[in-house]
């Protein structure tokens, strides 16, 4: 589909950090993380907030 180069990687990320900042970017990265880490364990049906 998309064919990108080594280059044309580099442009696009350093385009990025241009437009977020790098505190930023970390700060969405782990948002993402934590948003994929709570999709897996619904999926799985696991129930990390138990209230008692």
């Amino acid at each position: 589909m998309f064919h990108l180069g080594q280059t044309e990687l580099i442009v696009i990320l350093v385009i990025v950090i241009l437009l977020f900042g790098v505190g930023r970017i970390g700060k969405i990265a782990n948002e993402l993380g934590s948003g994929i880490r709570s999709f897996k364990s619904g999926l799985s049906g696991e129930d990390n907030n138990k209230t008692e």
